[in-house]
């Protein structure tokens, strides 16, 4: 199999997925309508009560939460995406990709990246939301919150994608996506701060991966001031590491998951 054919296996995939995700207008609604309720309802009648315990104003709350609802779109994108790999095997579609004269990495490496390009664009409409709440993003802050976005999606999808692969019916799949996505998300300090909890509660969120990219995207957004409120888990530096060990691990999973599948 020649670099060409397997180049042209993985663009085939991906723009199969990118024209899924952009047929399907009521998914794009609902990613715009979702964050909104997150940001304006929850950010404003849970914010009032962030002082306390926190230091946080409500504006201060609501540009804590963005960061976290950007993870929490990109988690749940990733996750219940990761049904297409059900839907085709159905269908019948992935018998004939799985025999096609493409390895198996590449057609795990579309899927992913055609995947991945959805959770992108649902991110990143959940960031534009932040000039409406009244985050200063600037060309550096967009830069580093895009490529860090980007890492934590590719770890997110892998990580549905094993699930689905795994699965063989649409119920057993959503009901353990839902048993992997709600968890994650909720001890990620998506909500709130994970210095405020107590030490025998912390230990949940310290291992779970997405702590620290919602830590990350916190860092490049909310910038310096993050860093003053000293709620921070980790430095920047950290939390890209911690998250690319991720990456590297549900990657080589994924594919091998792939790679065995009759």
């Amino acid at each position: 199999m020649s670099n060409a054919s397997e180049f042209r296996g993985v663009y085939t995939l991906w723009l199969r997925e990118c024209r899924r995700f952009v047929r399907d207008r009521s998914r794009l609604v609902g990613s715009l309508i979702t964050p909104i309720l997150w940001l304006v309802i929850f950010g404003t009648g849970f914010g009032k009560a962030t002082s306390s315990f926190a230091g946080l104003t409500s504006d201060q709350f609501q540009r804590f939460l963005l960061p976290g609802i950007i993870g929490q779109a990109l988690l749940f994108t990733a996750m219940f995406m990761g049904i297409s790999v059900i839907w085709d095997r159905q269908f019948g579609f992935m018998k004939e990709i799985l025999v096609a004269p493409i390895s198996r990495v590449s057609i795990f490496a579309g899927k992913m990246f055609g995947v991945g390009t959805g959770c992108m664009i649902q991110g990143i409409i959940v960031l534009a939301l932040g000039f409406v709440i009244g985050v200063p993003l600037g060309l550096y802050a967009l830069g580093v919150s895009f490529a860090l976005m980007a890492l934590i999606t590719i770890g997110l999808v892998c990580v549905g994608l094993i699930i689905a692969s795994l699965m063989t019916s649409l119920e057993s799949f959503g009901t353990i996506a839902t048993f992997v996505n709600m968890p994650m998300f909720f001890f990620s300090g998506a909500l709130f701060p994970v210095a405020i909890l107590p030490d025998w509660l912390r230990w949940a969120f310290y291992i779970n991966p997405l702590t620290y990219g919602v830590d990350a995207l916190r860092w490049a957004i909310l910038g310096d001031g993050w860093n003053a409120t000293h709620l921070a888990v980790g430095s920047l530096g950290s939390d890209v590491l911690i998250f690319a060990a991720f990456d590297v691990v549900v990657i080589l999973v994924g594919t091998y998951t792939f790679s065995k599948r009759q």
